[in-house]
């Protein structure tokens, strides 16, 4: 069995997120969505909220799990028996950074290959932190986010409604 993880902070989980995830599916037998729990960072939900919206979100997709890990990502791939780690890549800016972090898995897990897969078009301008600043603005998120995550968003920042949400 070929098994992949893809892993991120899915903090939200956009639309560009479930292009790369529809698509792994189609190279691997198993998909992992490995949410990682970094204490670094300040996440809008928590690891328990965005494992229970991935689940949500996914659960029609059988070649799919959903679990968390803290540390390194290749150890947890190796755990796994992850012969792949799927990166998203948006922009070309994004390379350069998951370049070196390819070489540093690939230097610390021989056995473990990375793929980059690039969004389609279209999703291409939308991360997740854009996507919280919006939110947080009362922005529009249409074609951003699935509606569910959009509604997560909202009740995250009550109140903020843009004017062509209300006209």
């Amino acid at each position: 069995m070929r098994i992949a993880i893809y892993p991120g902070s899915f903090d939200p989980i956009t639309n560009g997120h479930l292009d790369v995830i529809t698509r792994a599916c189609t190279l691997f037998d198993r998909v992992i969505i490995a949410v990682a729990e970094n204490p670094q960072k300040k996440p809008l939900f928590s690891i328990t909220e965005r494992l229970q919206m991935l689940r949500r979100l996914l659960k029609d997709l059988p070649k799919v799990e959903v679990d968390s890990y803290e540390g390194l990502t290749v150890e947890y791939a190796r755990k796994r028996g992850a012969c792949a780690i799927i990166r998203g890549l948006r922009v070309i800016s994004d390379f350069e950074a998951e370049f070196v972090m390819a070489l540093t898995n690939k230097k610390l897990a021989p056995e473990i290959e990375t793929l980059f897969l690039m969004t389609e078009a279209q999703y291409s301008f939308i991360s997740s932190s854009a996507v919280k600043e919006l939110a947080f603005y009362g922005g529009c998120l249409k074609d951003m986010v699935p509606p569910e995550i959009e509604a997560e968003l909202r009740a995250k920042f009550p109140g903020k409604k843009t004017e062509i949400e209300e006209g």
